[in-house]
């Protein structure tokens, strides 16, 4: 199984770039930085570290992505490892690893973002390539006349 969960922040505005032909397609390629956890040791003196994740977007996801993300912005996504290869104009080989972004959604709030993170985080909508239709607030719709009783998480 190949499957990525990744949490982190945009290094920089996504690269968006589009193809033509037949089928055109959308292509958005960016980095985030993904924060390791904190080992208290004299290696590093408590200070955070992090990895620098190349991401690649297509279709509806890189579409999102010029649209809503930018340098800073704090998102969860999955995805799949994929592995290449390139002859550069030298004739040297340079060998590549991105991750292949299935799903992508928001890790914080508007308000989180403007504040530096310091606001709780609060449920936002999924953003991925078969997106469904529902609120705009992220949440379903319950119908009415549904009783508190009939929910499978009521109390």
């Amino acid at each position: 199984m190949n499957k990525v969960i990744l949490m982190g922040r945009l290094t920089r505005d996504p690269d968006i770039r589009s193809t033509a032909g037949d089928r055109p397609m959308t292509i958005a390629r960016y980095t985030i930085a993904v924060d390791r956890r904190v080992r208290r040791d004299a290696a590093n003196n408590g200070q955070q570290t992090a990895d620098f994740i190349s991401c690649v977007a297509f279709d509806r996801n890189a579409e999102f992505a010029e649209k809503y993300l930018r340098k800073g912005t704090k998102i969860a996504l999955t995805g799949r490892i994929q592995t290449g290869s390139y002859q550069n104009k030298d004739g040297q080989t340079v060998y590549t690893t991105d991750v292949v972004v299935e799903d992508q959604e928001f890790a914080e709030s508007k308000n989180a973002a403007a504040a530096g993170g310091s606001v709780p985080e609060s449920p936002r909508p999924q953003i991925t390539g078969n997106s469904s239709s529902g609120a705009s607030d992220g949440f379903m719709n319950i119908p009415d006349g549904i009783g508190e009783d009939e929910l499978p998480f009521g109390g």
